[in-house]
């Protein structure tokens, strides 16, 4: 991969700082348009716009399920190995959220692709 040199003529990559990129790895929203402001036809065009998007939609699902599997675990072995407490509430409280994002995201592409 040639990355921008000095007096190249390529354009330089975008950087971003690591807490947007955590946040895209996790966060879906800004790879879609908002459907529900502007013209009929803006509506239409957004739609559409999100509708070849949703193919991102299992990325994203695999990600918060392999959260949800690791936080369980986690909260499953602070339960077993420790005394209950904090720890395993913690755990178990992130699988619970994360499996809350988790049907989310599996509506939305259903929502998406086959309607």
């Amino acid at each position: 991969m040639d990355l921008a040199r000095p007096g190249s003529d390529h354009a330089a990559p975008l950087e971003l700082p690591f807490r947007t990129l955590l946040y895209r790895y996790f966060f879906f929203g800004w790879l879609f348009r908002d459907a529900s402001v502007g013209s009929f036809l803006e509506r239409a065009a957004a739609l559409q716009f999100n509708r070849e998007r949703c193919i991102y939609l299992p990325t994203y699902l695999r990600r918060w399920l392999g959260l949800v599997v690791l936080s369980y675990t986690l909260g499953f072995v602070a339960e077993s190995s420790l005394t209950p407490g904090v720890a395993a509430a913690l755990c178990y409280g992130v699988a619970t959220l994360s499996i809350a994002i988790t049907m989310t995201i599996a509506r939305s592409w259903l929502v998406l692709k086959f309607c």
